[in-house]
């Protein structure tokens, strides 16, 4: 095959940035053993993302999802309180914080914190 250059693939995703991104999470994957999707060719696994890539073989999207998926410290979930109403992940977050912070601080502030049942 004749070499793949970064111009090949700016045809396919023209902002230089995200294909940088996009390529190195796709050999990242491939360093933990996933299969190409097209001939190694005794190429590296940047080369053979950046081929996947120029070839139109990877699925950009799903490669865009798992990258957010991987750099996202808190994962976007609807998680569900006794009263079974859905919160979304952010303000159960802040709720947990602000119980936190008042448990952590109440003695501070001459004060006490009560559960009720």
């Amino acid at each position: 095959m004749a070499r793949v250059t970064v111009e090949d693939c700016v045809k396919v995703i023209e902002n230089r940035f995200e294909l940088i991104l996009i390529a190195s999470e796709r050999a990242k994957t491939l360093a933990k053993g996933v299969e190409p999707l097209l001939e190694r060719d005794r190429d590296k696994n940047p080369v053979v993302a950046l081929r996947e890539i120029a070839e139109k073989f990877l699925d950009l999207e799903a490669t865009k999802s798992d990258l957010v998926k991987g750099l996202q410290k808190v994962h976007e979930e609807v998680l569900v309180d006794a009263d079974d109403k859905g919160l979304g992940n952010d303000e159960q977050l802040v709720d947990e914080n602000l119980i936190k912070d008042l448990e952590e601080n109440a003695g501070e502030a001459g004060l006490s914190i009560e559960e009720n049942e």
